[in-house]
């Protein structure tokens, strides 16, 4: 099944995985033991991390290294993007909202 960058993103635990590989190249081990889950649950996100093209493998003797793929972000970089310049535009009104409360005060 191939998956998209949206629904890699849509889990908590897969943004905080994807956080700490932006960091650092971890092995399956070390992303587990940073995480109150069972080793299989965070093996099973890091499918779908990798099922997004997010997340590859590199084989180190006996060991699975996790490393990011950052391009494959871009789409959902994109799509946030261009709704920044509306929280930009409420956030304003907002802080001018409170401006004007305070001064009443």
């Amino acid at each position: 099944m191939r998956r998209d960058v949206f629904q890699a993103l849509s889990d908590p635990v897969r943004r905080d995985i994807i956080e700490l590989l932006s960091k650092e190249e971890l092995t399956v081990n070390d992303v587990a033991k940073q995480f109150d889950i069972s080793r299989p649950a965070v093996s099973k996100h890091l499918k779908i991390l990798n099922e997004c093209g997010i997340v590859n493998y590199e084989k180190k003797g006996r060991e699975r290294i996790c490393l990011i793929e950052p391009k494959q972000l871009i789409p959902a970089f994109l799509w946030i993007e261009q709704y920044r310049s509306l929280w930009e535009d409420r956030m304003d009104s907002f802080e001018k909202y409170v401006n004007k409360l305070n001064t009443k005060k």
